[in-house]
C-alpha cells in the first residue's frame, strides 16, 4: 500500500514538473542499453498515456485490486520507461523496478486489499516473504556502504565536501560546512550507516533505534540534495523490517483500542511459525523458490562485476551502474568529437551540445559509455550520408571529486568502430594515481 501510494505520487510529480516531454520527447537521440535498443519513446501523446497508465497500475496495486497484475503492469510499464535513456538513470529507479517485480512474485494483496475483500478472507503469507524483500535491501545498503570505503570517500570527504560547499551561505550551517572535519565526519557517518542498519533493523532490540536513525539520515539527504524520491522509498521499504502486525498495532495506538495484549499476533494470523505457517511455505510453488532465489543472486553477484574491469570503477564507471554506488562522484567534464574522413582529408568539428539536451551532454561527457554510444551514432550518420570510412574521435577531459582534469578518452580511437560489448573498453584513459586506500 504505502509503495504504491508512494509511486502514484512519483508518477504525478514526474508528470507535473514537465520531465516526461523534457527527458523523453524533446531529445532527437536517446542513449540506450546494450542489448535494448528496440526500447524508443512513444510519440507524445502515447507517452503521457504511458505514464498515466503507469499512475492508475500505482494506484490499484496501493488498493490491492488484482494485485499480481497491478504490480506487472506497473512494472513493465516503469522497466520501459527506465530503459529508454542512459543519461536519465538513478539508483532508486532500479530499486523501484525490483521491488515491483518481487510484488509481482509475492501475495502482496494478501490483507487489507480489494482481492482479500473479494475473496471473502485474509490469507496467511509465508515468512520467507518478508526475508526476501528484506534481503534486497539488505544488499543494497550493504553494496552502498561497501563501495564509501575508499580514500575519497573516508580521507577527504569527496565528493560531500564539494557539495556542501553550496551551503555556505546558510546562517546555522555555512560555518560548519566550511570545515574539512564536518565533511568527513558525515562521510564517515554515511558509511556507517550504510552498513550497519539493516542488521539493526532486523534485530528486534535496535530495531526502533535503526528505524529512528534511518528517518534522521533519509530526510536529512533529501533535504540537502536533490536525490528525488530515493529516501522515501528506503523508508517505505524498511517497514519490511518490522514485526508483519506492525501497521494493525499502530492503529489500534491510535484509536486507543486493544484489541489483543501488546506484541500479540494480529487477529485470524497464528503467532510464531505456526502449522498454518509452515503449510503455506510448503504450497509455495517449487518454481516460485527458484525464481526467488535466482533474484537474489543476481542481486549478490551483479554488483560486483566491477572487479573484472581494469581501473577505478568510479572512474570508468564500467560496472558502476546497477550496484548500488550511491553518491560517490562528482564529476565535471566537457567533450567534443572530431570527424574525418580518410579518403578526402576531411575534418569536421562536432558539438554535441547543438543536438543533445543540457542533462544528456551534462551526463554523456563524464561517461566513457556514453561518449562511445554517441561516437557510433555520428558514424551511423556520415555512414549514411556516403561516408562509410568516416572515423570518429573524441577529446574528452574529466574532473572527478576535485581532481584536476584529464583525458578520460585516448584521442587516438576510433571510437565510431569500436563495438559495443560488456566487455572493457580498450579507449578509457586511466586515472592518474586514483588512491583508492
Amino acid at each position: 500500500m504505502l509503495f504504491g501510494v508512494l509511486m502514484l505520487a512519483a508518477v504525478v510529480r514526474f508528470s507535473s514538473l514537465g520531465w516526461i516531454r523534457e527527458l523523453y520527447a524533446d531529445p532527437a537521440f536517446h542513449f540506450t542499453y546494450l542489448g535494448f535498443d528496440w526500447v524508443r519513446p512513444w510519440p507524445l501523446w502515447g507517452l503521457y498515456l504511458h505514464f498515466g497508465s503507469m499512475g492508475l497500475a500505482a494506484a490499484t496495486l496501493a488498493l490491492g485490486f488484482h494485485t499480481r497484475w497491478s504490480a506487472l503492469v506497473f512494472f513493465l510499464l516503469f522497466t520501459y520507461a527506465e530503459l529508454l535513456d542512459k543519461s536519465a538513470y538513478l539508483n532508486h529507479y532500479y530499486l523501484v523496478t525490483l521491488l515491483a517485480f518481487l510484488l509481482v512474485l509475492l501475495p502482496a494483496g494478501a490483507a487489507w486489499s480489494f482481492d482479500a475483500r473479494r475473496r471473502g478472507a485474509e490469507q496467511r503469507v509465508p515468512r520467507w516473504t518478508y526475508w526476501l524483500l528484506r534481503g534486497q535491501l539488505f544488499v543494497v545498503y550493504f553494496y552502498a556502504g561497501a563501495a564509501k570505503l575508499n580514500a575519497d570517500w573516508l580521507w577527504q570527504g569527496e565528493p560531500l565536501r564539494l557539495w556542501l560547499g553550496t551551503f555556505t551561505d546558510i546562517p546555522v550551517l555555512g560555518p560548519l560546512v566550511e570545515q574539512r572535519w564536518f565533511a568527513l565526519g558525515m562521510s564517515w557517518a554515511g558509511a556507517v550507516y550504510d552498513l550497519s542498519v539493516a542488521p539493526l533493523l532486523m534485530w528486534r532490540k535496535t530495531r526502533a533505534f535503526a528505524f529512528a536513525a534511518a528517518v534522521f539520515f533519509h530526510v536529512s539527504v533529501w533535504l540537502l540534495f536533490p536525490i528525488g524520491v530515493f529516501p522515501w522509498v528506503m523508508l517505505v521499504g524498511a517497514t519490511v523490517f518490522f514485526e508483519p502486525d506492525w501497521p494493525r498495532r499502530w492503529l489500534s495506538r491510535v484509536r486507543q483500542q486493544r484489541a489483543g495484549p501488546v506484541g500479540s499476533a494480529p487477529t485470524g494470523i497464528a503467532p510464531g511459525r505456526s502449522l498454518a505457517v509452515r503449510s503455506a511455505e510448503r504450497a509455495t510453488p517449487r518454481a516460485l523458490w527458484v525464481v526467488a532465489g535466482l533474484h537474489l543472486a543476481v542481486q549478490v553477484l551483479v554488483p560486483l562485476r566491477f572487479f573484472l574491469y581494469p581501473g577505478w570503477v568510479n572512474w570508468s564507471e564500467e560496472g558502476f551502474r546497477f550496484a548500488w554506488r550511491v553518491m560517490l562522484i562528482e564529476k565535471a567534464g566537457q567533450v567534443e568529437f572530431e570527424v574525418v574522413m580518410p579518403s578526402t582529408r576531411e575534418r569536421f568539428q562536432i558539438y554535441p551540445r547543438r543536438e543533445l539536451t543540457p542533462l544528456q551532454y551534462r551526463m554523456m561527457a563524464t561517461q566513457p559509455d556514453m561518449i562511445h554510444d554517441y561516437a557510433r551514432h555520428l558514424k551511423d550518420r556520415y555512414r549514411e550520408q556516403g561516408h562509410p570510412d568516416a572515423k570518429v574521435y573524441a577529446r574528452a577531459w574529466v574532473s572527478l571529486n576535485g581532481r584536476p582534469s584529464q583525458p578520460l578518452i585516448d584521442p587516438n580511437v576510433d571510437l565510431g568502430s569500436e563495438p559495443r560489448s560488456l566487455g572493457p573498453s580498450r579507449f578509457i584513459v586511466p586515472l592518474a594515481r586514483p588512491k583508492l586506500f
